[in-house]
Parts: C-alpha cells; structure tokens; sequence
C-alpha cells in the first residue's frame, strides 16, 4: 500500500510517501511544500492544492493520512484550519481516502507513549523506514510519522 501522510500548515505543509509492499515499509520521497508569506492567503492555498495534485499524480497515493488540528489560541490557527479544508478537498478531489490522527495518537503509534518527545518519535521513524540519517526539514519527518501511523492504524 502506497500511503502519503500530510503535516498540515500554511507556510509549510510537510509530506511523506511511503510504500508498505512485502511487509516493510520504505520511504519513497518527503519534503515540503512552501508558500511565500509575503502574498495572499488565498494565493497560497491555490499553491499547496497545486503542489498536493503533482503529489498525488505521481505517486497514486491509495491511502493519506492527516494530522488532526488540535485547537490552541495563536494568530496561526485559522490559516492552519484553511490550509487543511484546502488538503482535505484536494484529497477528496482525486478520490484518495483519508484517516486523521491527533498529534497524541502519532506520538503514541510510533514511539509507544502519547507524550513522546519528538527525537523519541523522530528516531522511531528511522528505524521503522530503515533510515541511516533523519529526514528534512522536520515536517517532512512529521509527515512520515503520520504516514506510519495510517500503516499501524488500518
């Protein structure tokens, strides 16, 4: 099963792909996709549904998984919310089915507790993809977890 696992964000939007073919699990790519700061909200919107779409092309995800918004007070928040309905709709745009994981649940799938710290998770995805050095930046290495946690949680 080929699974894309997605960090939500405005700015950065972290992605990771991973195939779980003959029982293991390989990475196949991570990265980012950035978005100026300096232009309209609503401009880069269209950039990360553009960016996701040569995503999902090339790789044929058949399974995303998401991480869940969990709600703090900051100037960020709505932006983040927007940038995840933008993810969400592309998603169901080219019909790829998607789970959704609270940052709690990622944490606990992959490094056995909740309220791991985030080398504890960071480490566990290396070990669980077969990685001799850690993926970058850090979203992309967020977005493997969730990738993961799609894989542990089917």
């Amino acid at each position: 099963m080929r699974i894309l696992g997605i960090d939500p964000g405005l700015a950065r939007v972290g992605y990771g792909v991973i195939d779980t073919s003959n029982g293991q699990q390989q990475m196949l790519d991570c990265g980012i996709i950035r978005t100026n700061p300096g232009i309209d909200d609503g401009v880069r919107m269209v950039e990360i549904a553009s960016d996701l779409r040569q995503l999902i092309r090339r790789w044929k995800p058949q399974l995303a998984a998401v991480e869940k918004f969990f709600f703090y007070r900051s100037s960020t928040t709505i932006s983040v919310v927007q940038a995840r309905g933008v993810i969400i709709m592309t998603l169901a745009r080219f019909r790829v089915p998607m789970v959704e994981f609270p940052p709690m649940q990622i944490k606990l799938a992959l490094a056995g507790s909740g309220h791991a710290e985030k080398d504890e998770v960071l480490d566990a995805v290396m070990r669980e993809l077969n990685l001799d050095q850690p993926p970058r930046p850090d979203d992309a290495a967020d977005a493997l977890a969730i990738a993961l946690t799609g894989w542990f949680q089917r």
